[in-house]
């Protein structure tokens, strides 16, 4: 029988995005090269509660013995082999207790962390690295606080994970944001429309205020600062009026709101276990509004609208350079961290330097757009100004 310097869990959490599959790649060649077992846990947190922590049941549908020819085949891919879920353990509705737990926990709303603590001492787990945004990271600082060594990896496409200026995701999300925008150009321009386009972003406006400054929209709109439809209306008309082909790009973050009508736009009702019913159907608003609105500064003529929701098609497929080159980094960063037994750790990138910060930063503040700094509200655009010194993506996490 081998024997392991150690054993280390890794999990992702939350959405998918490209990058992930490359960090589980790099933490598994380093872990293994410096003598730990790996153990891939699937499906993020559900991974640990479905789990049976009993010997003689078959426990391979929740976790993976990872080595290198695993890791390899998936390492230039997009998503998540190991897969992923937005199980909170401790909110877990009791629908979702796994059927071994149900006489233990029978709450209409249960904490299962003593079950997840259990799991991971059968599973010898001595260090634990979640990949995953301020959800899943705010769990597993509650882990670190019961007292498990945890080393931290962001990652989310909005990239507003506190204590690190780049999450996993983020530059791959902004390469599409930009290509898509300008190949829905040809449309807008060709029937001289206005062009609106809905990018994710719930409370913070990086994936909308980068390919803005990227040049691939006129305007944009964010979470940070509700906005007048009147005046979106008339900065976009007068910017399509200027333009040879008559047309206008705004990029909408899902959580921007109207001043007008400042409710958030929803799918539905239903809430996930963090508390977040699903986003989505700003676009749509913000499109009718202008179709309506604009003939009061365009002569008595109305303008139609092109509206396309980005979605799934900005975090999905194969990670750009960046999201190959970051995770490969990150994972190398939260073994340093293990080999220094330095635990309760977010891996992070600060004005371009790889470094680390206390966990407990993802769940005692926010990161979001500094409006002062990176944006101007009276032209809803981004400030074009003061970027000596600035890190590559510009908006920063300054702690």
């Amino acid at each position: 029988m081998a024997h392991y310097r150690g054993t280390i869990g890794i999990l992702t959490g939350g959405g998918d995005v490209p990058g992930l599959n490359p960090a589980i790649r790099a933490v598994t060649f380093r872990a293994l090269r410096e003598g730990y077992r790996v153990l891939g846990i699937r499906r993020g947190w559900a991974g640990l509660v479905d789990l049976v922590p009993d010997p003689t049941v078959d426990y391979s549908d929740h976790v993976l013995v990872l080595n290198e020819d695993i890791v390899n085949r998936a390492g230039r891919t997009g998503g998540t082999f190991i897969h992923t879920s937005r199980t909170r353990p401790s909110h877990l509705p009791k629908e979702s207790v796994p059927e071994h737990l149900r006489t233990r926990y029978q709450e209409e709303t249960n904490d299962v962390t003593d079950a997840v603590l259990e799991n991971l001492e059968f599973l010898g787990i001595d260090y634990l690295i979640p990949i995953g945004g301020d959800d899943t990271l705010s769990y597993a600082q509650r882990l670190a606080e019961e007292g498990i060594k945890v080393v931290a990896i962001p990652k989310t496409m909005d990239n507003d994970v506190p204590g690190t200026d780049y999450c996993i995701g983020f530059s791959t999300c902004v390469t599409r944001t930009i290509e898509l925008t300008h190949t829905l150009r040809t449309t807008a321009g060709s029937h001289e429309r206005l062009l609106v386009i809905e990018v994710f972003g719930r409370y913070a406006g990086f994936t909308a205020m980068l390919p803005t400054m990227a040049g691939a929209a006129n305007r944009c709109v964010i979470p940070e600062k509700p906005f007048s439809m009147e005046h979106l209306t008339e900065l976009l008309v007068a910017d399509r009026n200027r333009h040879p082909s008559k047309y206008a790009v705004v990029l909408v973050s899902e959580g921007a709101q109207m001043l007008e009508d400042s409710s958030m736009s929803f799918e539905g009702v239903e809430k996930d276990q963090y508390g977040h019913r699903k986003l989505g159907g700003i676009g749509d608003r913000v499109a009718a509004q202008l179709k309506h609105l604009s003939s009061r500064f365009n002569c008595g003529q109305r303008i139609n609208v092109v509206n396309q929701r980005l979605g799934y098609l900005v975090r999905c497929g194969n990670p750009d350079a960046i999201d190959s080159i970051v995770p490969m980094a990150y994972g190398n960063l939260a073994l340093d961290l293990i080999l220094s037994d330095q635990t309760g750790r977010l891996v992070s990138l600060h004005n371009g330097c790889y470094d680390s910060v206390p966990l407990d930063v993802v769940t005692s503040t926010k990161k979001v757009v500094d409006i002062n700094r990176h944006y101007q509200p009276e032209r809803l655009r981004p400030k074009y100004e003061t970027f000596k010194e600035q890190p590559l993506f510009i908006m920063t996490s300054d702690l």
